[in-house]
């Protein structure tokens, strides 16, 4: 290992909608594994205080934490304890009455920054989630610059690339994936997404899925981690809780050359870009 190498745990975590208590326990296991692994950097899933399919907003409300709670204080004691960095997404409950989808990132000094999902996926726009505004957070820790995003966000690269032009060496996803039908023999379009994130920015991607089934829907459990070419560095476990560990080097996500001549962040044309946006959002 070299002084820029670190050991990256992605935990596949089995979930119930509002139990916790049992979430809680579920998660510490997972975090002790992934410590026991010799992880220093851990990735826990979406939601993972609470679960994901709620009924209604009432049900929400009556799980969601604020940011000192304890779920989240639970995370910041054993990142102390043990010198981790740990991102972990949960429902936060906003002193405005707001339950925002958001995910933390914690290290041995306490919470570094809590970012709230900005872009909603399906029911969680159904009066249950207010999106967040705020950019996503690229953090200098100890052991390297970690970028936030949470499950969809993902999904939309010019939110991928502001992270990366903020120098997020890593980026840390908490998602929970629904187990959609593909067609047999093909990877998970998920999966391949956040290879794309990582190759066409070179920096590294941790994707942290849930596993097992909630209220009839099957989760996906596709957690993986991805190297800054867009190469993953685990196997997937679909569908199985575990623990997925990789040696990474996160200087290599400093290095944005792709071939002799060609840089994947000093090629950007945004001036072309912006004006194409400008003329379609015209002429619509």
């Amino acid at each position: 290992m070299t002084d820029n190498t670190v050991i990256v745990a992605s935990c596949q975590v089995s979930l119930a909608v509002g139990d916790v208590e049992a979430n809680r326990q579920s998660l510490r296991s997972a975090l002790l594994r992934a410590l026991d692994a010799g992880a220093q950097i851990i990735v826990l899933p979406e939601l993972a205080n609470t679960g994901y399919m709620f009924a209604d907003l009432a049900e929400l409300r009556s799980v969601a934490e604020p940011v000192d709670g304890p779920t989240v204080s639970e995370w910041v004691a054993l990142a102390a304890e043990h010198g981790l960095i740990i991102i972990g997404g949960f429902a936060e409950a906003a002193d405005s009455g707001a339950v925002y989808n958001s995910a933390v990132l914690i290290d041995s000094t306490g919470v570094r920054a809590c970012y709230r999902k900005a872009h909603l996926w399906n029911t969680e726009k159904a009066d249950l989630f207010t999106p967040g505004s705020g950019a996503p957070p690229v953090v200098d820790t100890a052991l390297g610059r970690i970028g936030v995003m949470v499950c969809y966000d993902l999904e939309f690269p010019e939110w991928v690339r502001a992270a990366a032009l903020e120098g997020a060496e890593l980026l840390c996803c908490p998602v929970n994936w629904p187990l959609y039908p593909a067609p047999e023999g093909e990877r998970p379009i998920e999966v391949v997404k956040v290879q794309a994130a990582a190759a066409t920015n070179r920096m590294f991607v941790v994707a942290a899925d849930r596993a097992g089934r909630e209220r009839g829907q099957d989760w996906l459990g596709g957690s993986v981690i991805v190297d800054a070419d867009g190469f993953p560095l685990t196997t997937l476990g679909l569908g199985a809780a575990g623990v997925h560990i990789a040696q990474l080097d996160l200087s290599d996500a400093r290095n944005k050359t792709i071939s002799e001549r060609n840089n994947v962040h000093t090629d950007r044309r945004p001036e072309l870009y912006f004006e194409a946006e400008r003329q379609t959002n015209g002429s619509a």
